[in-house]
């Protein structure tokens, strides 16, 4: 019986898709002998409508919504499934690659073209809305993203997938600095964050999961009702990873940079214990590795390989097929 991988990597942000190492990946795995089933995986951030729509069935939708700093930019929604549910990816309307680094202001950033898109979603007729949060040039606590959908009167079931753990209060200091923010405007964003809880319906402060994208996932959650659910295991049960994981003879699996985030339910971390439970082998490929043997060892992968172009991903792939095959 001819062996079969699982290939379900994250994208390595900023260079290759989920969809691109997924395929390049699997390219290495079939040269060597070994049967491959691609499944671009994501962990609620940057890349995860991408992800869903490689595998699940959905049409895309454009609509012009405000940038981070307030300037006409095209962004596009997922509707999936039988139209009712949409996915909108919070980067594609507020993220930093829509910012000049010369331009970045972590003051003015807001996420009102999220809520934007989001309320382009409404009208394209879904009334469950999933909202990818991750990669944001914002730290506006949401109150952009939640102005513009109040004003336009909608009501949608809303979920949001969210890509860290991190507590309302503690998104100025973990994120801005990511975001161009010096240590006084952190000082002005912890402030603001504070006055924004305080005059919420619900306080988001304390709650794991309301500091992602600078607290747009708390905002949506205290003004909006949103459910707040992990990414990483949202995204491979939607998906249907642990059906496709039981037909394969290992995974293979990968993300940008393999270190301490991924001990706490990043994409490599999930499949790798997912792997374990179901008696798979699991093999990482991944573009900078900080985690030492040990902290490695935690996460049961049989191998760590380090790849960082297409052709590195397919050279992993099939010493992968090799090892498999003795």
């Amino acid at each position: 019986m001819k062996l079969s991988a699982l290939v379900a990597p994250d994208s390595f942000k900023g260079t290759y898709s989920a969809r691109e190492v997924a395929a390049a990946i699997a390219e290495g795995l079939r040269a060597g002998g070994v049967d491959a089933v691609e499944m671009p995986v994501a962990d609620g951030g940057e890349g995860t409508m991408d992800a869903l729509l490689a595998t699940l069935e959905g049409r895309l939708f454009a609509a012009e919504v405000s940038d981070p700093l307030g300037n006409p930019v095209q962004a596009s929604f997922a509707l999936l499934g039988d139209g009712t549910t949409a996915f909108v990816e919070c980067a594609q309307a507020s993220g930093m690659n829509l910012v000049p680094e010369e331009d970045i202001d972590a003051i003015a950033a807001s996420t009102r073209g999220t809520g934007e898109l989001m309320v382009a979603a409404c009208e394209a007729g879904a009334t469950t809305i999933l909202v990818g949060v991750g990669g944001s040039a914002t730290t506006d606590g949401g109150a952009g993203a939640v102005a513009a959908v109040q004003e336009a009167g909608v009501r949608p079931r809303i979920e949001v997938v969210c890509d860290v753990r991190t507590p309302f209060e503690d998104a100025p200091k973990v994120f801005a600095p990511q975001k161009g923010a010096t240590p006084e405007q952190v000082d002005e964003l912890e402030q603001r964050q504070r006055e924004l809880a305080e005059a919420a319906p619900k306080d988001p402060r304390g709650v794991p999961m309301t500091g992602a994208a600078g607290g747009l996932s708390g905002g949506l959650w205290a003004h909006l009702g949103a459910k707040l659910v992990p990414g990483a295991p949202y995204v491979l049960d939607r998906l249907g990873f642990d059906d496709a994981l039981r037909s394969a003879s290992f995974v293979v699996t990968g993300e940008g940079r393999l270190d301490r985030q991924t001990l706490a339910g990043k994409i490599v971390g999930e499949v790798a214990t997912r792997a374990r439970q179901s008696g798979v082998r699991c093999h990482a490929v991944v573009g900078g590795r900080e985690l030492d043997d040990f902290e490695a060892r935690i996460l049961d992968l049989e191998t760590v390989t380090e790849a960082g172009d297409a052709d590195a991903f397919t050279a992993a792939g099939r010493e992968l097929a090799e090892r498999a095959l003795g």
